[in-house]
């Protein structure tokens, strides 16, 4: 077997003494009845429990409506860890040492006296870091975010710190409101009772290793931040495709949409972190006060210019492998004569110094031939001398894919003679791969961010700012789709690329859809 060369080994930087240390903290979760808790947060407290990251102690109470005793919400959540953990069989030793620390509250959100209840039991915590330090994580409804808060105020539990590092903290989940006036008016709620530095707005997407990791190949490997401006990049494609149909969830995407359910947080949350200028340093505020500068960069669309920048499309009845696939007209709880978006294909350009006229193409969709997520730096082509001069545009420019799922990893494709007596070129990949690099887990996103926010770094969290801007960037093209029916070229059958009006966005400009190729 090959030995690692040990310069590899001695020029390995490890930079864990910069991160927050993690301290005893009490967690309440408000909605504990609900999917996301059984889904997502506990398996993700039960992992963090099994890779010994959770305090020494910790407490986590749910808070919710239900009657119903410690041990029967501990038996709940332990046949949802059977369903949703991502390492199976649970460790029985694990779990018990896990679920000694899970309690159970019942109150009502608006009732008062159920806030008094749950004030009493953290104060009967032994330990004077569980009664302080506290983090109230709130998987409900967006539209009762701010009457938990005040109620939490009102009972002493959250005070308005404005200190760097606030003992309390809410984490509120998306959507953070559905245009620009609603994020407007939750965000004027919750800030009426805590300071922005205690909200931790959460989207799943930031805590994927593979979307932290474009910060650390950006500016940890000169070579390509050299290449990273308009000099050297035609342009970038960021793709995010889903290979499923809406399915049960027809209700909720009716009021949603592509536009908002992915553009204005996933998709612009990957183009702020591709194409921000270098932090002053690492710590949370600099980073997000980049990610806002690049949003806040972005050429404002108006509504006249909407139907050359952005394509929308629906998916038609098509096939995905072998199987029919519906209509989005004809899924549950779906409009006959819905013109909501399941696709959304733009043009964004970024006016500053390093990405003036270089165009940013987004595109996300329903039902497309493959789930994937990844973002391509297509660079410059070569001039039109010797191989050029020969190839034409059979001489492919170089590129770069950071593939963020599945199949995570980082490829550089060049071109390179095949071998042979014949003069002959073709493009060529040198790929890392996460899986066979490490070989290790990789964790979920909600352990990353729920650590992160027991430990109070806020990196990985969007800012109120960050979140408006975003807003305001899609606003004006929802706004102009309002009351419009869609065009023939917006409809695309089930398990093919999306509508023609699609690629027709790109050939304007002379660029084409790369689409995303599996990666073995």
């Amino acid at each position: 077997m090959e030995q690692a060369d040990p310069l590899d080994e001695l020029l390995t930087c490890r930079f864990e003494f910069g991160r927050k240390v993690v301290e005893p903290c009490a967690i309440v979760i408000f909605g504990a009845s609900g999917d996301l808790t059984a889904r997502k947060l506990i398996p993700a407290f039960y992992h963090l429990c099994r890779e010994k990251q959770l305090p020494t102690p910790f407490r986590i109470i749910g808070f919710a409506r239900r009657e119903k005793t410690d041990e029967a919400w501990c038996q709940e959540l332990r046949a949802a860890l059977e369903q949703f953990s991502r390492t199976k069989p649970i460790d029985d030793a694990v779990w018990a040492e896990f679920a000694t620390n899970v309690s159970y509250c019942q109150g009502d959100i608006s009732d008062p006296s159920a806030y008094k209840k749950l004030a009493d039991r953290l104060a009967s915590f032994s330990n004077d870091k569980l009664r302080r330090n506290l983090l109230f994580y709130l998987a409900t409804s967006p539209s009762q975010f701010g009457e938990v808060v005040e109620h939490l105020h009102q009972t002493g539990l959250l005070r308005k710190e404005v200190a760097a590092e606030p003992d309390q903290r809410v984490v509120v989940e998306k959507p953070f409101g559905h245009d620009l006036a609603s994020a407007h008016k939750l965000n004027a709620e919750l800030t009426r009772f805590a300071h922005e530095k205690q909200i931790f707005r959460i989207d799943h997407y930031l805590g994927k290793e593979t979307v932290q990791n474009i910060l650390m190949f950006r500016f940890s490997n000169s070579i390509f931040e050299q290449l990273w401006n308009r000099q050297s990049v035609d342009h970038v494609q960021i793709t995010v495709s889903e290979k499923l149909g809406v399915g049960t969830r027809g209700g909720y995407y009716e009021e949603a949409g592509a536009l908002r359910d992915m553009v204005q947080n996933h998709l612009l949350q990957v183009l702020s972190l591709v194409a921000m200028e270098p932090p002053v340093t690492l710590e949370a505020e600099s980073i997000r006060d980049e990610k806002v500068k690049l949003l806040k960069s972005i050429r404002p669309m108006l509504a006249s210019q909407v139907d050359a920048n952005v394509v929308r499309g629906q998916y038609t009845a098509g096939e995905m492998d072998g199987q029919p696939r519906p209509a989005y007209r004809h899924e549950p709880k779906v409009k006959p004569d819905s013109t909501v978006e399941t696709y959304v294909a733009m043009r964004l350009l970024v006016d500053n110094w390093r990405w003036s006229n270089v165009p940013f193409y987004l595109r996300t969709g329903k039902n497309l031939p493959q789930s994937a997520s990844e973002v391509r730096v297509q660079f410059r082509r070569t001039p039109h001398v010797l191989f050029a001069a020969q190839c034409g545009p059979k001489l492919d420019a170089n590129a770069v894919t950071l593939r963020l799922q599945p199949n995570e990893g980082i490829s550089l494709r060049f071109n390179g003679k095949v071998p042979g007596t014949s003069m002959e070129i073709r493009p060529v990949r040198m790929h890392f791969s996460y899986d066979s690099e490490f070989g290790a887990y990789t964790p979920e996103a909600y352990e990353r961010l729920l650590l992160e926010a027991i430990a109070g770094d806020a990196t990985l969290f969007i800012r109120r700012d960050e979140v408006e801007t975003a807003w305001s960037i899609v606003d004006p093209i929802r706004q102009a789709w309002e009351a419009r029916s869609l065009g023939g070229k917006e409809f695309y059958p089930a398990g093919t690329w999306g509508p023609v009006a699609a690629d027709e966005l790109l050939a304007q400009r002379g660029h084409a859809w790369r689409n995303p190729q599996p990666i073995t």
